[in-house]
């Protein structure tokens, strides 16, 4: 397993982490991911710490708080020997303070995800998403007190707009609060929209990327392509999982797994273990979450390390998925001289 510093903080994660969305399967959106219970979950991390991936990712809506309780029966003993990377800011109950960055609902969080896990620290808590209502100066103040009093090491957040991460960053600089290190955000073969600002402000500001759906939201797993019916047990037959992910284009995603395809019978590597490691070879990428519904699925991912592409196969993956990018960012292109991209 390899490590790397996770954005400019002195904290070593491995390049894997696996996700516990598919623990518990509450629900039409999680039951589609899997349902993995306490045996399931804990013969999984055994694989995971065999391997040398000791970081497990979870958040309070996973299953309404099951997979956070069934991480921490799967990791009962062995707390020294994991991290714990877990997420809360969208709603988690009926009450109106359920909800949001606040410091009542932040604390809440936080003490409840404590308990589900059965430990008295979280290694990097995230927030899951901004929350444009609270100001910012209550959100980093609360996360500050609670890093200072032990709670969590680890500052990130997920699903942030640049301008979103690049105030937080200032505020925390400004008033001396505990910054964020990590920001969780989806990337992917198919969908490259995070190189756009996220990754050069990534690159100039030392915040490192957590890539959740590292596979394009199930569309890269190698059974998806041209004339082929979706697999029955894709997570792609619900149509909440199917409407709620990113949108792609058929053809697009075609194109690119034409190309994956091409650099398979090449390394003799699967379609995700290069999708996989086409992003560990991208700047600021710290860690890859990746999920598994059972022993096998896990062991495939695991295959996407030890090994590099080279640079032309990754030239190719480039071409495959490159798209139009929005304003101003083609405009910028028009003058590398200036903006150079990010290497």
């Amino acid at each position: 397993m390899e490590y790397r510093q996770l954005g400019g903080s002195g904290f070593k994660v491995p390049v894997l982490t696996l996700g516990t969305g598919t623990f518990g399967g509450k629900g039409e959106l999680f039951s589609a991911w899997g349902n993995s219970g306490a045996p399931e979950a804990t013969r999984l991390v055994d694989i995971c710490l065999e391997a040398g991936l000791m970081m497990f990712d979870s958040a309070d809506i996973y299953s309404d708080g099951q997979a956070e309780e069934i991480l921490g029966k799967a990791i009962a003993g062995r707390r020294d020997k994991v991290l714990i990377s877990t997420k809360a800011t969208f709603r988690s109950g009926d009450g109106p303070n359920d909800v949001g960055s606040s410091r009542f609902h932040l604390i809440r969080a936080v003490e409840a995800a404590l308990k589900r896990l059965g430990t008295d620290y979280i290694d990097l808590f995230q927030l899951h998403g901004f929350d444009a209502v609270t100001p910012i100066e209550e959100t980093l103040s609360t996360l500050d007190d609670l890093v200072r009093a032990g709670k969590i090491r680890y500052l990130g957040c997920s699903n942030f707009s640049g301008w979103h991460l690049m105030k937080s960053l200032a505020i925390a600089e400004k008033y001396g609060y505990t910054r964020y290190v990590a920001h969780q955000a989806y990337y992917s073969l198919v969908g490259r929209e995070y190189e756009l600002e996220l990754m050069p402000l990534g690159l100039d500001q030392k915040v490192g990327a957590v890539v959740w759906s590292p596979l394009g939201w199930a569309k890269l797993t190698g059974k998806i392509r041209r004339g082929q019916s979706l697999p029955p047990n894709s997570r792609l037959q619900s149509k909440l999982n199917a409407d709620i992910g990113p949108q792609i284009a058929d053809e697009y995603l075609y194109r690119v797994v034409d190309a994956i395809d091409e650099v398979a019978k090449e390394t003799g590597k699967t379609v995700p273990q290069i999708a996989l490691n086409w992003l560990l070879q991208r700047p600021t990428v710290s860690t890859l979450i990746i999920g598994a519904r059972n022993e096998e699925q896990l062991h495939a991912n695991l295959g996407a390390i030890g090994w590099k592409l080279t640079p032309d196969q990754i030239a190719k993956l480039d071409v495959a998925s490159a798209t139009p990018p929005i304003y101003p960012y083609w405009h910028q292109r028009g003058f590398a001289e200036r903006n150079p991209p990010p290497v």
